[in-house]
C-alpha cells in the first residue's frame, strides 16, 4: 500500500472521528478529547488513533474508557462513511507528546535561570 494513500486515508479518519466525537458520541466522558493523529498499517487493517485529554489522570481515564466504549459504534458510523474495502480495527492511544513538550519547556526555562544565576 501506498505511503501517500495510507497518509490521506489517515487523515480522512482523523476528521471523521473528530466530527463524530463532536457531533454523534453523547458519552460525557469523552468531553475534551482531541484527535491529534492517526497511524495506519500498510495493509490498512488497524488505525491506531492518537489523542489528547485536557485534566488530570483521573480525567485520562475516563475518556479511554469512553473511547473504548464508543468504538464499535465509531467503527460502524466509519465504515459508512469511508469507501474501503475493510474498515481498519481502530485502537485508541493516549499521545503524551503535548506533555512531554510541556515538561521539556519546564527543564529548559530552570536551565536558563541556572546559567543567568551562574553569570551574575
Amino acid at each position: 500500500m501506498g505511503a501517500e494513500r495510507r497518509k490521506r486515508i489517515g487523515v480522512r479518519i482523523k476528521e471523521e472521528i473528530s466530527e463524530l466525537l463532536l457531533r454523534k458520541v453523547r458519552d460525557p466522558r469523552i468531553g475534551f478529547v482531541t484527535i491529534t493523529d492517526v497511524e495506519l498499517t500498510t495493509d490498512l487493517r488497524r488505525a491506531t488513533v492518537f489523542y489528547s485529554v485536557m485534566g488530570d489522570e483521573e480525567e485520562r481515564s475516563r475518556a479511554a474508557q469512553g473511547l473504548r466504549s464508543a468504538c464499535g459504534f465509531i467503527k460502524r458510523e466509519m465504515a459508512s462513511r469511508l469507501n474501503l474495502k475493510f474498515m481498519p480495527d481502530i485502537v485508541f492511544a493516549l499521545d503524551t507528546s503535548f506533555e512531554e513538550m510541556d515538561r521539556m519547556e519546564k527543564v529548559f526555562r530552570q536551565l536558563q535561570r541556572e546559567r543567568r544565576e551562574n553569570e551574575d
